[in-house]
């Protein structure tokens, strides 16, 4: 599986430029493999970017800006939803790929799907039971209102 990230080699704009280092950077620092695919110097690039955005996801003018993302044909997003994935340690479900052994992404995949939770075996304590249980009272203690002393000597 190849992810294509649709550029403008010759933007006028600089944020558009930044926007587009910061997706290469990234994708190069966690050594995943992309095509670059440029839109300004390649009208075949740039139609089939244009077409394969899908419609929910095009600006009101109906011309997506670049960086746009690809897994082979299938669209992963723009910009902004590529820098929500980083920020959310979400990365390579973004981009449709496996996380790799080890990596934060893979632990937290696991820990959402609970393979984590391995059975209490006999002898064993299930501390997170008991962490719960004082967590709750704890709760319900700042939840009951408070009985002062002048309350007390009232009764």
């Amino acid at each position: 599986m190849v992810i294509k990230v649709f550029l403008a080699s010759s933007s006028g704009s600089t944020a558009i430029k930044k926007k587009q280092q910061d997706v290469l950077g990234f994708l190069e620092a966690l050594k995943v493999d992309y095509a670059p695919l440029d839109i300004a110097c390649n009208e075949d690039n740039r139609m089939w970017m244009r077409e394969n955005v899908p419609v929910e996801k095009k600006p009101t003018n109906g011309i997506p800006l670049p960086p746009q993302i690809f897994n082979e044909e299938s669209y992963c997003g723009d910009y902004e939803t590529f820098f929500d994935a980083k920020e959310d340690n979400a990365v390579y479900a973004f981009l449709g790929l496996p996380p790799p052994p080890g990596s934060k992404e893979e632990v937290e995949d696991e820990e959402a799907k609970g393979e984590d939770d391995q059975p209490v075996s006999e002898g064993e304590e299930d501390l997170g039971s008991e962490e719960e249980e004082e967590l709750r009272q704890l709760e319900e203690e700042e939840e009951a209102p408070e009985v002062t002393e002048q309350e007390e000597e009232d009764e």
